[in-house]
């Protein structure tokens, strides 16, 4: 069993987008302790099951984050499932997971599902507006869904959301202080080693994504300073 309070750092592959055999050998044997597969738009059944298929090869846990119900398959390490907390549209909330239970929870195996309360933060991302995130939040309102996630639903992930561009050290480490179980995961806009050693000291996971389609060798980087970057 694989437990996230033991990752540092993860890399994010979008289904929907190429990526060689060459620099997903990189990712895969990077030294990062998960690759996760998940996007916002284009993820079917076939994308994603041919990127597992590849990831597979390689020693690294391999888990899907489940963005439609019709993209899940078996042989995953771990299921991440979202709840979109600041969205407007209850489906991103429950509507969708009540769905997904209904029709598949007789053969769910609960210990591969991860919940992950998200917090959606930038508002031109393709996630907060399909999930129609409410994304005009002050500080105490990111902090008051941080508090939510551990102590009203008890999630074991609080995910920080900027999806696309980078977010704001302060206030990610503003949450990390107020989470006492729930292991806070950040992800968006990191482009650098150094982006990514700036939001290690202040999350437990630090998510890299975009990087990897835009030069492999900075994003096979992150995962050292990540990992020598104490909280």
């Amino acid at each position: 069993m694989y437990d996230v309070r033991e990752w540092r750092h993860a890399f994010k592959l979008d289904p929907n987008k190429d990526i060689s055999e060459k620099d997903l050998e990189k990712i895969c044997e990077s030294g990062t302790d998960a690759v996760m597969i998940g996007g916002t738009d284009g993820v079917t059944l076939d994308n994603t099951l041919q990127l597992m298929s590849r990831v597979r090869r390689y020693a690294v846990p391999c888990c899907l984050e489940v963005s439609d119900a019709d993209a899940i398959a078996p042989a995953y390490d771990l299921y991440l499932i979202p709840a979109v907390l600041n969205s407007k549209n209850t489906t991103w909330i429950t509507g969708a997971h009540h769905k997904a239970v209904k029709a598949y929870g007789e053969w769910m195996n609960w210990n591969e599902i991860v919940m992950e309360g998200y917090c959606i933060l930038n508002p031109d991302c393709k996630a907060a507006q399909l999930a129609e995130a409410e994304t005009g939040l002050d500080d105490d309102d990111v902090l008051a869904y941080a508090r939510m996630a551990e102590h009203m639903f008890k999630f074991p992930v609080f995910y920080l959301e900027y999806s696309g561009t980078y977010g704001d050290p302060k206030l990610v480490e503003k949450v990390k202080t107020v989470l006492e179980d729930t292991v806070l995961f950040y992800g968006g806009g990191i482009r650098t080693a150094a982006q990514a050693a700036e939001m290690a000291r202040a999350a437990d996971v630090v998510v890299v994504g975009n990087v990897v389609y835009e030069d492999i060798h900075e994003a096979v980087k992150t995962v050292r300073v990540v990992k020598q970057t104490g909280l």
